[in-house]
């Protein structure tokens, strides 16, 4: 099956150039795989740097390099690539992945064997590697209030009881169908574009395979988890939001607003506002544990009055106010004003 393999860079060329090295052995092995970068108007010279490298490596037959005038986020990024694709060529299956990603021998055979078998698989995603090799076999669930829950308490009882509402669901060692999968390593079909559209441009980031997984869902298309697909996945390093180094940093505005849109936009205003009057709750119950416990909290900071800060609860926002947004978290992050990650 023909494969168009995405990949949205912002200001991570040398990510880009380890995972065309690591996609190249694959390429070679499924003949009718395209690679395209979309450079989301970095402005360091990362399509320069890629594409030099795509020549230097000899890659030009697979592999280029657009740029787009603007950084509208990863879906921007992404729908600038298949957009074209899916008027212009006769692609079946679209494989979306970060940059800081490195693909696995026999992951496109495992990702697009199994489409083909399984016609009714609209979307896969992979096993996720840590960078010293360690699986992380997660998929999720749809975010919903008692997931808010079971995810801001973190009590064992809790956790007991609100389990199987909660986001982050762990996988065995087979195939198995899932909510929605990790951006990170996104495969779809053809056919789910031509039916939903394409990715809501109005996540900057974040939320936006989530949003996209439960339009496929709703449009009778499946979702797998297929662990014979294995991509190493340095979290955090494209976004600075994620991983290791970022647990206290404070998450910026555009992860609280792709929140509350996905929440507005599938459940409605009212939902919203009580899954973070829920949230908020759950979350005091556990500041306060923390404090007579003597933990220390690991959280992002501010993260409580971020929520509330962006919630239906302080200020409603229609859709169709999304673009302003939108040019507002832009010039948050090249000025740098608001502390966070920056666009994938």
């Amino acid at each position: 099956m023909s494969v168009l393999v995405v990949i949205v860079n912002y200001r991570t060329p040398q990510l880009v150039v380890e995972c065309l090295q690591s996609l190249w052995p694959e390429v070679v092995a499924n003949p009718g795989t395209r690679v395209t970068i979309v450079d989301n108007a970095s402005g360091d010279g990362s399509s320069t740097t890629i594409a030099a490298a795509i020549a230097e490596q000899g890659w030009e037959a697979w592999a280029d390099v657009v740029e787009s005038p603007v950084n509208g986020g990863f879906a921007a990024g992404v729908n600038t690539a298949i957009r074209p694709a899916l008027t212009n060529s006769n692609i079946e299956l679209f494989w979306l992945l970060n940059p800081d990603t490195v693909v696995r021998p026999g992951a496109i055979a495992a990702l697009a064997g199994f489409m083909r078998a399984h016609p009714a698989a609209g979307i896969t995603g992979s096993l996720l590697e840590l960078a010293d090799g360690t699986p992380w076999p997660f998929a999720f669930r749809f975010p919903c209030l008692l997931g808010e829950v079971e995810q801001a308490l973190r009590m064992g009882p809790a956790t007991r009881l609100l389990g199987r509402h909660a986001v982050l669901r762990q996988m065995g060692a087979e195939p198995t169908r899932v909510d929605w999968v990790s951006g990170a390593s996104f495969m779809v079909r053809r056919c789910v574009f031509e039916a939903i559209g394409l990715m809501d441009e109005a996540y900057f980031l974040y939320f936006e395979e989530t949003d996209f997984c439960r339009a496929a869902d709703r449009a009778g298309w499946e979702c797998w988890f297929v662990p014979d697909a294995r991509v190493m996945h340095i979290a955090g390093q494209s976004t600075g939001v994620t991983g290791a180094n970022a647990t206290r940093q404070r998450r910026p505005a555009y992860w609280f607003e792709s929140r509350r849109r996905y929440f507005v936009k599938n459940h409605g205003t009212l939902y919203a506002a009580a899954t973070d009057f829920a949230w908020l709750a759950a979350y005091a119950v556990w500041a306060l544990r923390c404090v007579i416990t003597g933990k220390q909290n690991p959280d992002p900071l501010g993260l409580a009055r971020d929520v509330l800060r962006h919630s239906p609860l302080v200020r409603r926002q229609t859709l169709a106010n999304r673009g302003a947004q939108r040019d507002a978290l832009q010039l948050q992050l090249e000025t740098g004003c608001d502390g966070g990650g920056v666009a994938p």
